[in-house]
């Protein structure tokens, strides 16, 4: 027998048996079973809560009658044909499990559908744009619908948040910002952003989108886990023979994660086939388009609908990220979502939206009056220009203006300590203000009689807000410096040795031993109690019943004697 004749004998014989080994690697995904299925968090939706949406009541409407309709129920050879029909680069198999999941949606979940149809008129565009400027499958945009139900307030019990289910390290590891009053995984385009960049990372490490998805769920870390223990070495170059995607490693999965791409597919069935179940679709009642302007101050939701007559939970479903209804454009500029036809309302109308109820939402800022700010009667704040020195560091000026290095680099936004040869810095300081204009004499007279102060005001309402009693002094004809010599002086022997400049006055002798004291900037009761030996802050206000809990610059208090 030549030595062609025995390699087509062995080709002959061999090849069924690759055959057959082959065909059971491309039935796997197909035969696959669980009698233990884990659904994802989503399905616990509470959909009353859900349709509570502002959105879903004034946008959207759902057709009723399909409520009493019961499910159509289909063959599994037409759902094969069905998920065969939707245009995918990722890959939908059926198997058992698949099936549990697509049952769930179309018949005790139904209502969750039609909810999430509703709020996908929406969404659904936005995820697209994303999704598309990375490159990636728009079948992907179906992934919200298992991580969230669409619900941008969604909170797992793992603490992951938003539409996508972001945790705070990954978040934060994209550039997403989460404090107290600003929680980006809640909105609706930067999140995406986000969501399509970490996708697009998963999958140029696995080179599988089952496996990205599934690393999408648990991390990168379980999924390599789950590989390893199935034999499965991604280094190894051989491993390209070897069937890498999520159906290998199933059961080498947290029990969470195994469910996950079967609703996936799922999901994908019942967004493009809810109708052939009788479950209702969702249409708009009316169109909604919005647009973004950017916002340099802080504001209160409760100022924009007040004066653009807007209901304040539209401005909540639109803009989910603000936590606590406060834009805080103070510190940086963030993006405001409106109707596009407010938006140019919203531009015209700012300074009506800043002052409306300002006393109640202005930022108060407390300035403990150090010796760097030297907040005593007769200042006012400056901002010089620093031109940085050969040699010069940024503690080296904080100390020369007495100032802290942090104050520095909130003051020009830098974000290291380094500075160069030659570069100009803004510090804010304090200089006597032995001398007003005529402007600030009136601005500071009528700050007397003012019950709430702007601490965001310009630099020389602050200065001149300051300097109260210089201004009235200067207006009756004498330097502020001067002590009236009308008014004999209490002074502790601890003032006394400090030279302390707001000495405080005697009262006159009907005053039933007390003396007064005129509150200055930054002052509360207890900071007043500490200059008056033997003086708590609960003794000024029972001498005071109708001063109240917040007292102003210029106010008088009678302090108790002890």
């Amino acid at each position: 027998m030549t030595l062609s004749k025995l390699l087509i004998l062995s080709s002959i014989l061999i090849a069924p048996v690759c055959a057959k080994a082959s065909q059971g690697i491309l039935n796997l995904s197909e035969t696959i079973t669980d009698t233990a299925i884990v659904y994802p968090e989503s399905f616990e939706t509470d959909v009353h809560r859900m349709m509570q949406n502002w959105y879903l009541q004034n946008y959207i409407v759902l057709d009723s009658r399909a409520d009493s309709e019961s499910d159509v129920d289909a063959t599994d050879e037409v759902m094969i044909q069905r998920l065969a029909q939707i245009p995918t680069t990722i890959e939908m198999p059926f198997n058992q499990i698949v099936r549990s999941h697509i049952d769930m949606y179309t018949q005790r979940r139904r209502s969750l559908v039609e909810n999430m149809l509703g709020m996908s008129l929406y969404y659904m565009p936005i995820f697209e744009e994303a999704l598309e400027r990375e490159g990636l499958p728009l079948e992907l945009r179906y992934l919200p619908v298992i991580e969230s139900a669409l619900n941008p307030d969604a909170v797992s019990r793992a603490g992951a948040a938003g539409l996508w289910q972001f945790m705070l390290p990954t978040a934060r590891g994209f550039g997403l910002e989460i404090n107290t009053l600003v929680d980006e995984r809640r909105d609706p385009v930067t999140s995406t952003q986000a969501a399509a960049k970490y996708l697009r990372q998963l999958h140029d490490i696995y080179g599988d989108w089952s496996l990205a998805i599934a690393a999408y769920n648990c991390g990168p870390g379980n999924v390599n886990k789950a590989l390893r223990r199935a034999g499965i070495d991604m280094d190894n170059p051989n491993a390209a023979a070897i069937q890498k995607d999520f159906w290998s490693i199933y059961y080498n999965l947290p029990a969470e994660t195994r469910g996950y791409v079967p609703a996936f597919i799922a999901a994908n069935y019942v967004m493009n086939y809810y109708n052939c179940h009788n479950i209702s679709p969702a249409l708009a009642r009316r169109p909604i388009l919005t647009d973004t302007v950017h916002i340099n101050k802080r504001v209160h939701f409760n100022q924009i609908a007040n004066v653009l007559n807007i209901p304040i939970e539209e401005i909540r479903a639109l803009n989910p990220q603000y936590r606590k209804d406060i834009i805080p454009g103070d510190v940086r500029s963030y993006a405001l979502r409106l109707p596009s036809k407010l938006v140019y309302a919203y531009i015209m109308s700012e300074d009506s939206i800043l002052s409306n109820n300002q006393s109640r939402y202005v930022r108060r800022t407390v300035v403990e009056p150090t010796d760097h700010t030297a907040l005593v009667t007769g200042t006012r704040l400056v901002v010089k220009t620093h031109k940085v020195a050969r040699g010069e560091t940024m503690q080296k000026i904080a100390s020369r203006y007495r100032v802290t290095v942090a104050d520095i680099k909130k003051w020009n936004r830098l974000k290291s300590t380094k500075l160069k040869r030659g570069q100009n810095i803004k510090i804010h300081t304090y200089e006597p203000a032995n001398e007003l204009s005529v402007a600030e004499k009136t601005t500071a007279t009528a700050a007397i009689s003012d019950s709430q102060v702007n601490d965001n005001s310009a630099a020389t309402t602050v200065s001149t807000a300051q300097s109260v009693e210089t201004a009235s002094t200067v207006s009756a004809g004498k330097q502020a410096s001067e002590p009236k010599k009308s008014e004999p002086k209490t002074v502790s022997p601890k003032q006394e040795q400090k030279k302390t400049a707001t000495t405080p006055k005697k009262a006159n002798n009907n005053s039933g031993g007390t003396t007064i004291h005129t509150v200055k900037r930054g002052e509360s009761y207890w900071k007043i109690a500490k200059k008056y030996p033997g003086v708590s802050a609960d003794d000024i206000r029972k001498a005071n019943p109708t001063a109240g809990d917040k007292i102003q610059i210029g106010q008088k208090l009678k302090i108790p004697r002890k």
